[in-house]
């Protein structure tokens, strides 16, 4: 049976793209909705990796890619990558042609360099990141909080919200994002996403620059990545890490191409460190800290199911940050903003700075739950506050992790439901 999800956040995003670009890229994971998005606002599409019209769509594309750009706009161009020249051809279209909203590109990957693309498509084509379904989106929270009116200083309304079971969390976070796979019943979800590491391990890591690459290293690659997911961990921890089971030479260069190979197929996404001004003479670490683009992604590397993480608090709350982090992207990206992390020399860390465009900032910690945590994070938000210079930079619109006690109960997953508004 089909569930009736609520409306997507990217839904709203490509609109508000459409309207100011002659074209849009829609660019994610595999599997988390970008054709189907775009499907329901294209009036034509050109389906690059139908089967039973590739080679024949191959071929007019190298005699004339004009007439497989002919159709009624928006015009989606579906897995536009496997003929990189749709990109220049798309721009060229869109200098030469009024308005805006003519195509939409859509792909799980950006081609390689090279010389069939010429241009930037700066000021043509607009970028956008689709990613996983929200919980939100997937309708298991219920969204009584809107993030972006949090950032503008309003204040934080109290709303009925039934509360999601510790378990319910727990299979969330080992089933994913997925559209598809939320639809089936729990045990098929689950074995979805060790189908989807499978692929990626076997094909997709070796497919995206036509580089070979040792499944069984790019195993243990994701492994020590979904160890070390949400910390500051370099290349040199990973390479430790992997070394226990990897008996062949392994250097620093071979682990930047592989993890550099999952971020072009958008199953890592790093988060960037926050580099604000202080009035403390802290130095700022800037590492990126390390995460997957959705949590059953790292589940899946290391085995792992709902009782798993039921069986071990801690590793759940390390998982549970990578569902936290997918969520606020989405919800940021929606208000024309970005998310990052703070740690400075002292120890003093901050999960998420959701920060806009304008300079408008919030502080939020992630916690599991319990009283304790709580007020951990609590006085973490309230000594980072404390040493920002306001001479120099605005004050957070929010920092008070008081509104978030228990996630499953009321709490962040709600924070940030409405963000798009």
């Amino acid at each position: 049976m089909t569930k009736n999800y609520r409306k997507r956040v990217a839904d709203k995003i490509l609109e508000n793209r459409l309207e100011g670009a002659g074209a849009v890229l829609v660019e994610g994971a595999k599997w988390c909705g970008k054709t189907t998005t775009c499907e329901q606002v294209a009036k034509s599409v050109l389906y690059m990796g139908d089967p039973d019209s590739k080679k024949k769509n191959l071929q007019l594309a190298e005699i004339n890619i004009k007439r497989l750009l002919e159709g009624e706009t928006p015009r989606l161009i579906d897995e536009w990558q496997e003929f990189p020249r749709f990109w220049d051809a798309v721009r060229f279209q869109v200098d030469h042609r009024p308005g805006f909203g003519h195509f939409i590109l859509t792909g799980s990957s950006f081609p390689p360099d090279t010389e069939e693309i010429s241009h930037t498509g700066t000021g043509r084509i607009s970028r956008m990141t689709m990613r996983p379904m929200t919980l939100w989106e997937s309708g298991d929270s219920c969204g009584t909080v809107s993030l972006s009116a949090l950032l503008r200083g309003e204040e934080l309304c109290e709303g009925e919200c039934k509360p999601i079971e510790l378990e319910r969390i727990a299979y969330l976070v080992c089933c994913g994002g997925w559209p598809q796979a939320l639809e089936q019943r729990e045990e098929i979800a689950l074995m979805r996403a060790y189908d989807y590491y499978n692929d990626v391990v076997n094909a997709d890591i070796s497919r995206v620059d036509k580089v070979p690459r040792d499944p069984n290293r790019v195993m243990r690659l994701m492994r020590s990545y979904s160890r070390l997911q949400s910390t500051q961990s370099n290349l040199s921890a990973i390479r430790l890490d992997m070394k226990e089971h990897d008996t062949r030479g392994l250097d620093e260069d071979t682990i930047y191409s592989y993890v550099n190979a999952l971020k072009k197929i958008f199953v890592v996404e790093d988060m960037p460190a926050w580099c604000p001004s202080l009035t403390s003479k802290a130095v700022v670490r800037t590492s990126d800290t390390r995460y997957f683009t959705d949590p059953s992604i790292a589940a899946a590397a290391l085995g792992l199911g709902p009782g798993d993480l039921l069986n071990d608090l801690r590793a759940f709350g390390r998982f549970f940050e990578v569902l936290a982090m997918r969520d606020l992207r989405v919800y940021a990206e929606a208000s024309f903003g970005s998310v990052s992390h703070y740690l400075d020399k002292n120890g003093l860390e901050c999960d998420a700075v959701v920060h806009l465009r304008n300079g408008t900032y919030g502080l939020v910690e992630v916690k599991l739950g319990g009283e304790s945590l709580v007020e951990e994070g609590a006085e973490t938000l309230n000594r980072l506050a404390k040493i920002v210079d306001t001479e120099k930079m605005k004050a957070p619109a929010f920092a008070n992790v008081g509104v978030l006690p228990m996630w499953w109960e009321g709490g962040l997953l709600e924070l940030s439901g409405k963000g798009f508004r």
